[in-house]
C-alpha cells in the first residue's frame, strides 16, 4: 500500500510539473530552435497568436519542418521556407505552392507585433483569392529587412493611409448600395454626387479618429535602426521572433540564388525542435 501511495504521488507531482510549464508556456511563449544547414536559429512564438502559435509547435513536434528548404531568400528583405514539396524537390525546381490542406485565420496583434528585423510571420496566397488575408497553414518567413529614414516611413503611412480611407469608403458606400444603385438607374448625377461627397466626409471623420495607419515611436526607432519591412505591416500575421541567430538569417538571405529567388545550393532547415 505504502508503495502504490508513493507512485500515486510521483504520477500526481509529474502532472502538476507538466501543466504548470504548459501554463508557463502559454503565457510567455514557445521556444523553438531551428536547426540549418548554416547554423542555429531560436525562435520565441507569441502566446497572443494562439493559433499560429498551435499550429506551428504542432507541425514542429510532428517533425514536418525537418528537412524543409529555404526556398525563396531575398537579401534585406526575407527568407521563407514551410513547402512540403521542397523535401523531395529537383535541383532548380519551383517551389512555394505547397501546402497542408488548410489555412489558419489571420491574427494581426498589432501595432504590438509588426514586422522589424528577426520577425516570423506566416506567408499566404494574395488579396484577389485570399481577401480575408488567411495564413499558410505551414508556410513561414523570417525577415532580414533593411533601415528606414523617416522621409521612407511617412511615404509608406500615406501609402497606409490611402489604403484606409479606400477601404472606409467602399464599406460605407456597400452599405448604401440600393440607394447608389437607384441613381445610377436614373442617371441622377447630383444625387451620385452628393452622395460620394457625404461618404467622403463620414471617411474623413473616421479617419481622423482611426490613427492605425500611422507607426508608433517604437516602430519608427525599430525601422530605423535594426530594420525591417514596414510595407507588409497589418498585411501577414507575425507570430514569433528571433531571439537569437539573426546572423544565420542575414546569411541564408545573401546565398546566391536562381529563378524565383530559390538558392542554388539547398539549405534546409536539418532539424526543428521546442527547447522551452
Amino acid at each position: 500500500m505504502g508503495e502504490m501511495r508513493k507512485s500515486i504521488f510521483i504520477i500526481l507531482t509529474s502532472i502538476l510539473i507538466l501543466s504548470d510549464s504548459c501554463a508557463v508556456q502559454k503565457k510567455t511563449g514557445t521556444m523553438v530552435r531551428l536547426e540549418t544547414t548554416y547554423g542555429d536559429i531560436i525562435i520565441k512564438l507569441y502566446p497572443e497568436t494562439k493559433n499560429h502559435h498551435d499550429n506551428f509547435v504542432k507541425l514542429v513536434n510532428a517533425g514536418f519542418y525537418n528537412g524543409i528548404l529555404f526556398h525563396r531568400v531575398i537579401a534585406n528583405f526575407m527568407i521563407q521556407a514551410g513547402d512540403p514539396d521542397s523535401k523531395t524537390s529537383k535541383a532548380g525546381a519551383s517551389l512555394g505552392s505547397g501546402d497542408v490542406g488548410y489555412t489558419i485565420p489571420a491574427e494581426f496583434i498589432y501595432p504590438k507585433y509588426y514586422h522589424k528585423r528577426g520577425a516570423l510571420a506566416a506567408a499566404r496566397q494574395g488579396d484577389n483569392s485570399n481577401p480575408l488575408k488567411a495564413s499558410s497553414g505551414c508556410q513561414f518567413y523570417i525577415v532580414e529587412g533593411k533601415t528606414f529614414t523617416d522621409t521612407a516611413l511617412d511615404s509608406i503611412e500615406s501609402v497606409n493611409k490611402q489604403k484606409l480611407e479606400g477601404n472606409l469608403f467602399r464599406k460605407i458606400a456597400n452599405n448604401r448600395k440600393a440607394e447608389i444603385e437607384k441613381y445610377r438607374i436614373e442617371r441622377n448625377q447630383p444625387k451620385l454626387d452628393a452622395l460620394r461627397d457625404s461618404i467622403l466626409a463620414v471617411v474623413k471623420v473616421d479617419i481622423e479618429k482611426n490613427t492605425s495607419y500611422k507607426f508608433t515611436e517604437r516602430q519608427r526607432i525599430d525601422y530605423k535602426t535594426i530594420g525591417g519591412t514596414p510595407h507588409l505591416d497589418g498585411e501577414y500575421t507575425v507570430f514569433g521572433e528571433v531571439t537569437k541567430g539573426i546572423e544565420i538569417v542575414e546569411k541564408i538571405s545573401k546565398a546566391k540564388t536562381g529563378s524565383n529567388d530559390r538558392p542554388i545550393e539547398d539549405i534546409k532547415v536539418i532539424k526543428a525542435k521546442i527547447i522551452k
